[in-house]
C-alpha cells in the first residue's frame, strides 16, 4: 500500500511539474491538493489567482481541493497557528507526507520539514536541486502552459505580468533572474498540460499595481516596500 500524501498546490508552474513527477513515479497515494488562500481577497496567496480558476484546475486535475483560509498580512504567529490545524485535521485521514514544488530555497526546505516534523509528518520535494534552465525547458516539452500572473518590480517590470511562459520569455529574462523564478521573481498560473483532462478557459483582465511593506531586521532599517504588478486572470463562463 502506498503511503498517503497531500500535495501543496500553489496552481503554477513549479507545482504542476513536481505533481507530474509524483504521479509519474507512482509512490504515493495523493489525496488532495492543499492552497493558501487570501481570505479577504479570495484569491491565491502570492499568485494573485481567483480561487474558480484554482476549483477548475482542481477539477481538472481529479483532485478534492482543501482551501486553507489566511487573513490578509497574518504574521508568523497566526499562520503557524492555522498551518498547524490544517495539517492535523489532514493527518488524521492517515496522510504521512506533505509534497512541495521547491527547487533550491534552503530555509524554506528546512522550515516546511521542521514544522512538519511536529506533527509526525515528512516533506517530500521532488524537484529538489534540479537545474531551473533544465526544468523549465522539461516543463515546456512536456507540453505545459502557463502564463505569468505576478511580477516582482525588483527584478522584472509590468510589460511581463500577462506574458505566457515560451522560448522568447526565456530569452527576454535579465539574466539575475531565474528560469524559473525560484527567488519570488515571478509567480504563474498553468493552464493546459499532460495532468489536466481539460484546458482552463480564461481571459486576461487588468493588471494591478500593488506595494508590500519591506520587512525590518532590526530598528536601523530604513522603511521601503516592494512593488509587484498582477495581471488578474477571469473564469470563461
Amino acid at each position: 500500500m502506498k503511503p498517503k500524501a497531500i500535495f501543496n498546490w500553489s496552481s503554477g508552474k513549479d507545482s504542476a511539474l513536481a505533481l507530474y513527477k509524483i504521479l509519474h513515479e507512482d509512490q504515493f497515494e495523493i489525496t488532495s491538493l492543499l492552497t493558501s488562500i487570501n481570505k479577504e481577497f479570495q484569491r491565491i496567496s502570492m499568485h494573485g489567482v481567483p480561487v474558480p480558476l484554482l476549483q477548475k484546475q482542481a477539477e481538472s486535475l481529479g483532485f478534492p481541493l482543501i482551501k486553507m483560509e489566511l487573513p490578509k498580512e497574518p504574521s508568523m504567529e497566526e499562520y503557524r497557528k492555522i498551518m498547524s490545524k490544517t495539517m492535523n485535521e489532514i493527518k488524521s485521514h492517515g496522510v504521512t507526507h506533505s509534497i512541495f514544488g521547491d527547487i533550491f530555497l534552503e530555509d524554506l526546505r528546512q522550515y516546511r520539514e521542521d514544522q512538519l516534523q511536529t506533527i509526525g509528518m515528512k516533506a517530500v520535494f521532488p524537484l529538489w536541486k534540479q537545474n531551473t534552465t533544465d526544468l523549465i525547458r522539461e516543463f515546456l516539452d512536456l507540453g505545459f502552459k502557463t502564463i505569468i500572473t505576478c511580477v516582482n518590480e525588483t527584478y522584472l517590470d509590468k510589460s511581463f505580468a500577462g506574458r505566457i511562459v515560451d522560448e522568447n520569455f526565456i530569452n527576454d529574462l535579465p539574466k539575475n533572474v531565474d528560469p524559473c523564478g525560484e527567488n519570488g521573481e515571478f509567480h504563474t498560473f498553468t493552464f493546459d498540460g499532460p495532468i489536466f483532462k481539460t484546458p482552463i478557459d480564461f481571459e486576461i483582465g487588468e493588471t494591478v499595481k500593488k506595494t508590500y511593506p519591506k520587512p525590518k531586521s532590526n530598528e536601523n532599517d530604513e522603511e521601503g516596500e516592494y512593488v509587484f504588478w498582477f495581471c488578474d486572470l477571469i473564469l470563461k463562463t
